[in-house]
């Protein structure tokens, strides 16, 4: 993934996504702070969902967590933080949505998640990308997006994963 995230923050750096990558903390941190927790209720929820609807939700979810296992979890934050979030943002709700539109980038990023052959991280994705995609066709400047994403990222996947309900 940090491989992949170089590529294409990269790209969208060539493409001019990096005009806009003006970030204000004092604005963009609070506001990434409570969009992360806005996709994280909604997480919440659909792991329920799906763990009860879908026949391997709970398999799946468990071989994403099992990745938290390949690196030390330091490493694994400092990659999502610094290279995976921002890129994916700069790149798919950055470079992308501004070119073909908040609904199809959506669908492209949810899509792009097909390779790995994993139901329900293929539906998170598409979650999650509507929601971030939705922000930023309202407006939601691109600073709070990658604060947003990146904190999202590293508290959903290695500080409070979701659950199974006992």
């Amino acid at each position: 993934m940090t491989a992949t995230g170089l590529t294409l923050g990269a790209l969208a750096l060539a493409g001019g996504e990096g005009e806009r990558l003006r970030v204000k903390p004092w604005r963009d941190i609070p506001l990434g702070i409570a969009i992360a927790a806005g996709l994280f209720a909604i997480f919440q929820a659909g792991d329920r969902k799906a763990r009860e609807m879908m026949p391997r939700g709970d398999d799946e979810i468990a071989d994403i967590y099992a990745l938290r296992e390949i690196k030390p979890k330091e490493e694994i934050a400092l990659r999502l933080a610094t290279v995976i979030g921002p890129a994916e943002e700069i790149f798919w709700r950055g470079w992308l949505q501004r070119r073909i539109g908040w609904l199809p980038s959506a669908m492209a990023y949810g899509g792009a998640h097909l390779v790995t052959g994993n139901t329900t991280l293929i539906g998170a994705a598409s979650v999650a990308g509507l929601y971030w995609g939705l922000l930023a066709a309202i407006g939601i400047p691109m600073g709070a997006l990658i604060v947003s994403h990146s904190l999202w990222d590293i508290w959903i996947f290695l500080v409070q994963p979701t659950q199974k309900d006992e």
